[in-house]
């Protein structure tokens, strides 16, 4: 059976911890799109781990973790990722890196950063991973792919034409130095040998693994709103987020995802820029930031303070229907617990009109929060067990966002670690 775990808002949902929690019970772990310019974090038993190309469920002996041939794979950043977790005592992880991936280019990122200062204040908040500079590679036939990486001459002679053309935007757009062809193939043959013993067929293996019955995991990156087409555009990653795309991501058929877990936060957080409705500012979003997550609400890749707000059920219950959501896992409640109230986002108004549907972004930026103020649970629910035993106002808060975003939330995380989870029965669970 395959599941897919993927987000519902601007990334930082909590997806790290699901999928980690759900590996116990799968074979095998994808990840299908997107590279390092984000981070799952992962507390368990090994410690406190920032993963950023592995997938989240390289922490079982049981499992192969899988690179798809959706990821923009910086193959410097897997490597130091793959020594500092065995550095850790984590066993060595069974690894398959699709011979379909493409590669994040050095330059990319050089690119990356330029575009970043050119563009000044209307720049994107990028990362600065040579994210958008690789997909637009990708989807103009400049990219790299694994595979090429064992075809010496023929990678010789693309480094030439690929370099003739990066070097004119270098040397007139950017004013920087030109590519080095002969270092930029030396750069390549060292990322060959690192890659070397991790290549393979990834859709024949989850192919043959689909028909023996195994549990699959897709596991997505950022969430519905960064999206490429349905997100915040032109605020968005350069990828899709959705779980329709796990299909294509990791070389498999779409009929094959029976099972999509979209993973909500109990309030709202993102890092980069772009329209936030229910963002909030000052020391309101400083408490929340202090006692959020598992030591704050920073960036896992930049470190960067995330920008922070209340639960916005519009954008959620748009999330949720983009990734055709079978259940939700609901992260994060217990950050909540010190509060006497809390908003909720249940409208924007838009020219004088208030909507439940998410708007294009032109009126997205024109979008007023709508709140509706739940009481506070006021005490600490970690370490509680189950759906009945959490304070009345807890559940009710749970029971008022279900009923507005209209999905089944049958998991709620009261903590950071992996056995930090409550499995509730849902009345909205067909």
């Amino acid at each position: 059976m395959v599941k897919a775990v993927v987000g519902a808002n601007w990334g930082d949902e909590g997806k790290g911890k699901i999928t980690d929690m759900l590996a116990k019970e799968a074979d095998i772990i994808v990840r299908f799109q997107g590279g390092a310019n984000a981070g799952h974090t992962i507390v368990n038993s090994y410690g406190k781990f920032a993963l950023h190309t592995m997938p989240s469920g390289i922490f079982y002996n049981h499992t192969t973790s899988i690179i798809g041939n959706g990821v923009a794979l910086n193959i410097p950043v897997f490597f130091k990722e793959l020594q500092s977790i065995v550095k850790q005592g984590v066993p060595m992880p069974k690894i398959i890196i699709s011979d379909r991936a493409q590669i994040v280019m050095p330059y990319h990122i050089l690119f990356d950063q330029y575009e970043e200062e050119r563009l000044g204040k209307n720049s994107f908040g990028s990362t600065k991973s040579g994210i958008a500079p690789f997909y637009s590679d990708k989807y103009a036939k400049m990219g790299f792919q694994v595979n090429e990486l064992f075809h010496t001459k023929k990678l010789r002679e693309k480094i030439s034409q690929i370099c003739a053309a990066k070097n004119v935007l270098l040397e007139h757009l950017y004013h920087k130095p030109p590519i080095n062809e002969e270092e930029l193939l030396a750069t390549l043959l060292e990322y060959r040998d690192m890659v070397a013993p991790y290549v393979g067929d990834v859709s024949s293996f989850l192919h043959q693994a689909i028909q023996d019955g195994k549990n699959i995991l897709l596991e997505g990156q950022l969430g519905t709103l960064k999206d490429t087409d349905h997100g915040i555009y032109p605020m968005v990653t350069s990828s899709s987020t959705l779980a329709a795309y796990g299909a294509v991501g990791a070389g498999i058929p779409p009929y094959e995802i029976k099972d999509i877990i979209t993973v909500c936060k109990a309030y709202s957080s993102a890092v980069g820029a772009g329209a936030f409705v229910s963002e909030i500012f000052g020391e309101e979003a400083d408490e929340l930031r202090r006692r959020g997550g598992d030591g704050g609400e920073y960036g896992a890749t930049t470190g960067r303070p995330r920008r922070m707000g209340w639960f916005d059920c519009v954008a959620s219950k748009y999330g949720c229907r983009l990734q055709g959501t079978t259940e939700v896992a609901f992260t994060v409640l217990d950050v909540l617990g010190y509060l006497d109230e809390i908003p909720v986002c249940v409208g924007y108004e838009v020219g004088g009109q208030v909507t439940t549907e998410f708007p294009v972004t032109p009126l997205l930026e024109k979008a007023k929060p709508v709140y509706k103020t739940m009481p506070g649970w006021k005490q600490d629910i970690r370490g509680v067990q189950t759906f009945e035993a959490l304070p009345e106002n807890c559940k009710a808060y749970v029971n008022f966002i279900e009923e507005q975003i209209g999905y089944p939330i049958t998991m709620v995380s009261n903590g950071p670690g992996r056995d930090d989870i409550i499995f509730r029965k849902s009345p909205l669970k067909k």
